[in-house]
């Protein structure tokens, strides 16, 4: 009985070394899997902010056809000689709808990665990667050795202000990130501008020094005020368009817990 007591400690010994290897980097699907597995897959989903079928429209758009690409962004992934890790090459300002081709290169000497996606999600991955260590293969991001050169095809369907970045520990901190900027198509401006509602008014005082003025108007229907004689915010270009006694057509909107008059014609 003692030497099969003996020769079962031994074996678990041996075994325990063989358990605890393993590698610290992990793909992002072998992580899903694991998640997937214990019930912890959807965290990962609301975290990643795109889910499991990253081919759907994400905030910041979705993988474009590279043959209806409207226009070609060279982009440079780099490090300088003071510390410093950017990503450098053409603008990227763009307009809503529009498809792009990154070629990116990593000029530098380390690995850099090139993420499109909002400042929020970037900030959750770059967490992520810090703990998980782990790769990722989403169609908003690609992964450069030094000297390498890669490309991602992308439509901004959405606009707004969003981000393009390195995540790899230690990258973002150190310089790695730059504004995207998606602006609406002029048609779409118009139509915007047009739904705009003005309203009708006269302006009876103008306190320039205090940013105020006082106009008898009509109803403020975006507000769903009636017509009446109040005071309102008006920033210093706005407060000099204005005098005593003029009959005008405006919008008011609050701000900053104030109604300021943000549109005058």
């Amino acid at each position: 009985m003692k030497n099969l007591l003996l020769t079962t400690a031994i074996a678990f010994t041996f075994a325990v070394p063989a358990y605890a290897a393993g590698t610290h980097a992990k793909k992002h699907d072998e992580v899903s899997t694991e998640k997937a597995e214990d019930g912890h897959g959807d965290e990962h989903a609301e975290m990643d902010g795109h889910g499991d079928d990253h081919a759907e429209a994400m905030m910041i758009g979705m993988p474009g056809d590279s043959s209806k690409v409207d226009r070609t962004v060279n982009v440079i992934l780099l490090e300088t000689d003071d510390g410093e890790m950017l990503i450098k090459g053409d603008d990227m300002t763009f307009k809503k709808g529009e498809t792009i081709l990154f070629k990116i290169k990593n000029e530098g000497e380390q690995e850099h990665e090139f993420v499109l996606d909002t400042v929020e999600n970037n900030a959750k991955h770059k967490i992520e990667m810090a703990k998980m260590m782990m790769e990722h293969d989403d169609p908003n991001r690609i992964t450069l050795d030094s000297g390498a050169s890669g490309e991602v095809v992308w439509n901004f369907s959405n606009d707004g202000t969003f981000e393009a970045a390195c995540l790899i520990p230690g990258h973002y901190e150190s310089g790695m990130h730059r504004e995207v900027s998606v602006s609406m198509e002029m048609a779409e401006m118009k139509m915007a501008q047009a739904d705009v509602v003005y309203t009708k008014g006269t302006i009876t005082k103008v306190d320039a020094k205090g940013g105020k003025v006082t106009i008898d108007h009509g109803p403020l229907l975006n507000l769903d005020m009636p017509g009446m004689k109040m005071v309102f915010r008006a920033d210093e270009e706005m407060i000099a368009k204005m005098s005593e006694g003029q009959n005008i057509e405006f919008v008011a909107e609050p701000v900053k817990g104030k109604l300021t008059v943000v549109k005058l014609k």
